[in-house]
């Protein structure tokens, strides 16, 4: 498996935009979303994320949020998702990315959460509340473990936080659609457009929308603004957790092949 940002260079060379779909870890057990990890993998996802369910999930809407706790319920711990991580990563062609808040993090030690995560062949971090200015820490840590840290920017940022934000962030550079949590939404807010061309103007990074998106008409406009990559999360979350296991991983499947035909360029027909 590659790193986040070998693997954004390889879709760039081929005019690519990346589909990152996200899952709840252990919603509805860990042996379903270790299932689930291979049909995303298989059904156009160019990157995984997966997060780690955590009791007071600030960044997370109502549909992440009950997933988190039906996984807290269930027993799933940090521990158990990496362990289960580290199996899955083996058959992954795409590369995984553990979202977590801070607070794990703090509590283990950043060098002892890292020597963790590293091992397992998870390549990516996403921590929704860390804040730039403690970040140096937890970038420098993950670099030399091989974990590329992705950083927030949000509709709200100044210029100078992008411009930082931009400096720091590795892989890639995470833009949040909306002011506000995750969740399903029909429109998208249009000034993530003018956000996005802002921080192209400072950096050459692969820059990932995500927050909000629910369907393939709000991944095209995305793909069509100029993002490198579409994040999709409680979209999936809602398809895989609210019904049967075996129902929930046939719609995941449809629904991530669906989003990625729709931000992938037609081939043209020849006579």
């Amino acid at each position: 498996m590659t790193s986040i940002s070998e693997h954004f260079e390889s879709l760039r060379a081929k005019n690519q935009c990346a589909l990152i779909p996200f899952i709840t870890a252990g919603d509805p057990d860990l042996e379903t979303t270790a299932e689930a990890l291979k049909i995303l993998d298989a059904s156009g996802a160019d990157f995984i994320e997966l997060g780690v369910p955590y009791s007071d999930p600030l960044a997370d809407g109502p549909v992440i949020q009950a997933a988190a706790t039906r996984a807290l319920k269930a027993g799933t711990r940090l521990a158990q998702v990496l362990e289960m991580a580290q199996s899955a990563t083996r058959s992954l062609r795409s590369p995984l990315i553990l979202f977590t808040y801070y607070n794990p993090i703090l509590n283990l030690g950043t060098q002892q959460f890292l020597k963790q995560v590293a091992p397992t062949g998870i390549k990516g971090l996403v921590v929704p509340d860390l804040p730039l200015e403690e970040a140096d820490h937890v970038l420098k840590s993950a670099d030399s473990v091989g974990v590329e840290v992705t950083l927030l920017v949000t509709p709200n940022s100044s210029k100078e936080r992008i411009e930082a934000i931009a400096r720091q962030s590795r892989g890639f550079i995470y833009l949040v659609s909306v002011t506000g949590v995750t969740g399903v939404r029909s429109t998208l807010q249009t000034r993530v457009k003018d956000v996005l061309h802002q921080i192209r103007s400072v950096t050459n990074k692969p820059i990932g929308v995500g927050f909000g998106i629910s369907g393939v008409e709000q991944a095209r406009q995305v793909k069509d603004w100029g993002a490198d990559a579409v994040i999709a999360g409680s979209a999936f979350v809602q398809r895989l957790g609210e019904t049967t296991p075996s129902q929930g991983l046939q719609a995941i499947k449809d629904f991530c092949s669906d989003l990625k035909a729709a931000i992938t360029p037609a081939v043209g027909i020849k006579n």
